[in-house]
């Protein structure tokens, strides 16, 4: 006679086993997933046709013009987006400029050199940083910033960058303290978290192996973090750079309170600007019923979305082609 047998963990367990899965539960589940990405999707597509159709009557009228005018007078229905191009642009490059190398150096420390018990509180500290509003950046920025970039810092380099020929057309001309420079530091202060969370999260993907080899082989410390870390890692902080840069076009509220809101061109970074954020930031209050001038603002928008949405594919695009290489995963 056989004897019973003795019943496993799996036949004790809450979850039953053996039994078919529901397909109400999976097509539940699928068409709930499936809704949430089309929701996505709708609301991309519903801001670029709002986008678009609302700037109808400035592409009508001026066409891409627009781009490459310098004017801006809204009295006189003259509409260039040039100035604000440019001041985007430029502010986004000091960015950059002054904000990836720290951050990558910052997430080299974090990931290789820093002791372990310090380590989590610098990232907790870091990661802080990325959620103080931009309106508090730009009030710091206006009240302790700029007296001091204007009584210490952009004196001294105008000072001694001042008579190098080709560069010093950057750091002439009257210092006012609100400009493209002092925006662009803000920028960099802003974007920093941002990339140094992204650059840290790459190179701790990159193999122990990597490391391990170069010592073996006789490196130092910075032999192996030059070699086998950042090089291996180079497409990915290239990814996290470009990231940062989709951040730094879009920044609004502080830039517009410490660039001096001026539609120039001006080769001095000590110069007032503007850039596409915060021009709309700034004037669509006074636009009210002037159809012309909203659409004017809502084609800034569109150019400020269309360079956004190209920056970031970009990123994403360098993101993937790191990933794949090699078999490295730095995403």
């Amino acid at each position: 006679m056989p004897l019973p047998a003795e019943k496993t963990e799996l036949e004790d367990s809450p979850i039953p086993v053996g039994k078919a899965a529901s397909p109400w539960g999976n097509a539940t589940f699928r068409s709930v997933a499936l809704a949430a990405a089309l929701v996505a999707v709708a609301i991309l597509l519903l801001l670029v046709w709002q986008l678009v159709s609302d700037s109808l009557p400035t592409l009508r009228a001026f066409g891409l013009k627009l781009l490459a005018s310098e004017d801006w007078n809204a009295g006189a229905e003259e509409y260039g987006a040039l100035p604000f191009i440019y001041g985007t642009v430029v502010t986004s490059a000091i960015a950059l400029v002054l904000a990836v190398p720290l951050s990558i150096f910052t997430a080299v420390y974090l990931t290789d050199l820093a002791p372990v018990w310090i380590r989590q509180p610098l990232v907790s500290l870091i990661e802080m940083l990325a959620a103080v509003p931009s309106v508090i950046w730009g009030l710091w920025g206006i009240f302790v910033l700029v007296p001091w970039l204007r009584t210490a810092v952009f004196p001294a380099l105008r000072a001694v960058l001042g008579p190098i020929p080709g560069v010093g057309s950057l750091f002439s001309g009257p210092i006012f303290g609100l400009g493209y420079l002092s925006a662009g530091i803000i920028v960099a202060v802003m974007i920093v978290p941002i990339v140094t969370a992204v650059s840290r999260e790459i190179l701790r993907s990159v193999p122990n192996l990597q490391r391990e080899a170069a010592y073996a082989l006789g490196a130092t410390r910075w032999e192996v973090t030059r070699i086998a870390v950042l090089s291996y890692a180079r497409r990915g902080l290239l990814g996290a750079a470009v990231l940062g840069l989709g951040r730094a076009l879009g920044e609004t509220m502080a830039v517009t309170m410490v660039i001096g809101n001026s539609p120039q061109i001006s080769a001095s970074l000590f110069a007032p600007g503007y850039t596409l954020a915060s021009v709309i930031a700034n004037e669509f209050g006074e636009a009210g019923a002037d159809r012309m001038y909203t659409s004017a603002l809502f084609e800034l928008g569109l150019i400020l979305l269309v360079i956004t949405v190209v920056v970031n594919v970009g990123a994403l695009l360098l993101v993937r082609a790191a990933t794949t290489k090699g078999g490295s995963r730095f995403a």
